[in-house]
């Protein structure tokens, strides 16, 4: 992963105002690209985006992925080389509550960005964002492999499995073997990400800050679930990597990839609450009383979560750099300097030359 392949590419990314989509923008920024944002306003109030001056990285246009006409003429108007496709309705707990607006902004959105690729001759790469809950969830115990079925319990894994399909059938109708287009697709899975400047609701980091500035408890749900957690420039990395294959060697590359942690950093969500508040201690900030939530009448969330990267490791010589422990130090090194009014663009870009110096 070369950064002297970006300096100066045409990077359209859609969803650049969110937590992932803040931290790529700044990223490819760092390298010289020339990034070009479709997006909603920030979703959260803090945000990343504002709080690390991304607005300042990119050259954004306001809009909403379920308008097919604007986006595409965005992205003709843009010529990019390069799609990441990351806007979403990201939340599980959220899609019960608004199920029609999770399947049009993740299916029919992801549909109407593949459309316009299809109308922009200028892309040869595009990476479209879904989800390590993609797929159909026995709850065992060993990792999910690309070519295991779709699926989903609630509507936001089922939007992203089906986001999955519209993906493959776009790439085999449109774009395999130059029926209509020079453009390589390729999705992308990742698991439970966690890093600085996430601010949603419903997550587990967040809610902690939220409880640390309130001076409350915390309150968890599912402590003995397991997630594939891992730091945000981990899956990132990945996405960049897969990018840069699909423009060099084109369809070779364009199909589903899983950028997860190692095995050895699958905890539950009680362990890492637990080391979370040993790294804010370490970083002088009071630890939080954490309490279990209730359970009873909860919408159903998975239990156990894995995702098998042996195709990355091996195919793209992927793998991820950074133990859970330093991941949970950068984030709370992260929170700790938001608390206390720190510069947040020197420190964001600080955390990505860190990370870029792992071997």
């Amino acid at each position: 992963m070369a950064a002297q392949f970006w300096r100066d590419k045409r990077v359209f990314i859609t969803g650049h105002t969110g937590f992932k989509g803040s931290w790529l923008t700044l990223w490819l920024h760092r390298w010289g690209a020339k990034v070009y944002g479709y997006s909603l306003p920030a979703p959260t109030n803090p945000s990343l985006f504002h709080l690390a001056r991304i607005q300042n990285c990119v050259q954004t246009t306001t809009g909403d992925v379920r308008d097919l006409k604007h986006l595409s003429e965005t992205m003709a108007a843009v010529q990019p080389d390069i799609v990441f496709h990351l806007a979403a309705q990201p939340l599980v707990r959220d899609s019960y509550n608004s199920p029609i607006d999770t399947f049009a902004i993740n299916v029919m959105g992801t549909a109407h960005v593949l459309e316009a690729v299809r109308q922009t001759p200028s892309v040869r790469s595009v990476i479209v964002v879904t989800s390590d809950k993609c797929y159909e969830n026995r709850e065992w115990l060993w990792g999910y492999r690309e070519d295991d079925p779709m699926g989903g319990h609630d509507p936001y894994s089922s939007s992203k499995g089906a986001a999955e399909l519209v993906t493959s059938a776009y790439r085999r109708s449109y774009f395999q073997h130059g029926k209509e287009s020079q453009a390589a697709i390729a999705s992308v899975r990742a698991g439970n990400v966690i890093g600085g400047g996430d601010f949603a609701n419903d997550r587990l980091i967040p809610d902690f800050i939220r409880a640390l500035e309130k001076e409350e408890a915390v309150s968890i749900r599912n402590p003995h679930a397991i997630r594939p957690w891992q730091f945000v420039l981990e899956p990132l990395s990945g996405y960049l990597s897969v990018a840069q294959r699909l423009f060099e060697s084109g369809q070779q590359f364009a199909e589903g990839w899983n950028f997860g942690p190692a095995d050895t950093d699958l905890q539950t969500v009680s362990q890492l609450c637990a080391t979370f508040n040993h790294s804010l201690q370490k970083n002088d900030v009071t630890p939080v009383e954490v309490r279990l939530e209730s359970q009873a009448n909860a919408p159903h969330e998975a239990a156990f979560l894995r995702l098998d990267i042996s195709k990355a490791r091996q195919r793209l010589d992927w793998i991820p750099k950074m133990e859970l422990y330093t991941a949970l130090e950068l984030t709370a090194q992260w929170y700790s300097g938001y608390i206390n009014n720190e510069d947040m663009r020197t420190l964001s870009e600080s955390q990505i030359e860190f990370y870029q110096n792992l071997t």
